[in-house]
């Protein structure tokens, strides 16, 4: 690879590392999805930058920026992991068209209440297939083949990527039922303590919605995890906005929903996105499949509820 006047020897494995860190932003994010320690990727880098004789990331308190000789390294060391990628999926369709490791990123909400649950039918009808879900919420990137599938908030724009279907799932408040049984007859969003995030993800729904709801809006209870959230709610913690997946509605016992009218805006909207070269790869398939019919089962049940 040549920068500049200089021919310069780069290992593919550290362009991996550069680019998690430009998508990533900061050497932390870089850290965590490469599953290494800061001090091991800064070392790395530093070593990248000294056989360039050029740095490639400038340092702020918020994370990093781009210098000139990365941003002419970037498009180059994506083209490659494009490729890296393309070459992989080749001999993955080749070697195994309906068995292997398929990868799905999602929020930590849908991940706990829509991808672990669908887990079990996959494994009944597709025991050759590995479910991978990596719950986060850093946006991986399907080109570079962070994921083979992503369930997102919203359709992609990117003209890579595939909106293969969207659904709205149903949203209610819930509680366990001893602590439903001590609420008053008539209740509202005041009258409970309620369970919502905290750290990073203060500002993430529904803490917005229920602030506006509640004047000084306090939680009882909060966690920047969303299981440690579910586990306090199933506790008898207090009370949490959570999907109408088809998993806690057939287990009634574990929660009730509370008699609350939500307001519009709070709205579970979800996309199944895969790489236009995902799209027909069969292990790829199998599962998106599995989850375009979740998304029908849930759209027919909102469709019967309707009068």
């Amino acid at each position: 690879m040549s920068l500049g006047s200089e021919k310069v020897e780069l290992q593919w494995d550290d362009l991996r590392i550069f680019l998690a860190v430009c998508d990533a932003g900061s050497l932390s994010g870089a850290a965590r999805r490469l599953k290494v320690s800061q001090p091991t990727l800064s070392r790395r880098i530093a070593e990248m930058e000294y056989g360039l004789g050029e740095p490639l990331f400038v340092r702020k308190n918020l994370g990093i920026s781009l210098t000139k000789t990365a941003a002419r390294l970037l498009p180059a060391a994506q083209g490659m992991a494009q490729w890296a990628t393309e070459a992989a999926r080749s001999l993955d369709a080749k070697n195994s068209p309906v068995s292997g490791r398929v990868r799905i990123t999602a929020a930590p909400s849908f991940a706990f209440d829509f991808l672990a649950p669908i887990a079990e039918k996959l494994r009944r009808k597709h025991p050759q297939i590995t479910l991978e879900v990596l719950a986060s919420t850093e946006r991986l990137n399907l080109s570079l083949g962070e994921a083979d599938i992503a369930l997102r908030r919203y359709p992609s724009d990117d003209p890579d990527l595939i909106t293969v279907d969207e659904v709205v799932i149903p949203i209610g408040a819930y509680a366990s039922r001893d602590y439903a049984r001590r609420l008053p007859a008539k209740y509202g969003f005041r009258d409970l303590d309620w369970i919502a995030w905290t750290g990073e993800r203060e500002t993430t729904s529904p803490n917005p919605e229920l602030a506006a709801r509640i004047p000084d809006f306090r939680p009882a209870f909060t966690s920047d995890d969303y299981s440690v959230q579910v586990a306090a709610c199933q506790a008898g913690v207090g009370a949490m906005i959570l999907l109408k997946t088809s998993h806690r509605l057939k287990r009634p016992g574990e929660l009730v929903e509370l008699k609350l009218e939500l307001p519009p805006s709070l709205r579970a909207e979800l996309a199944i996105i895969c790489h236009k070269r995902m799209a027909d790869l069969p292990k790829v398939r199998t599962v998106v499949d599995l989850l375009r019919q979740e998304f029908a089962d849930l759209r027919k049940r909102r469709s019967a509820k309707k009068p």
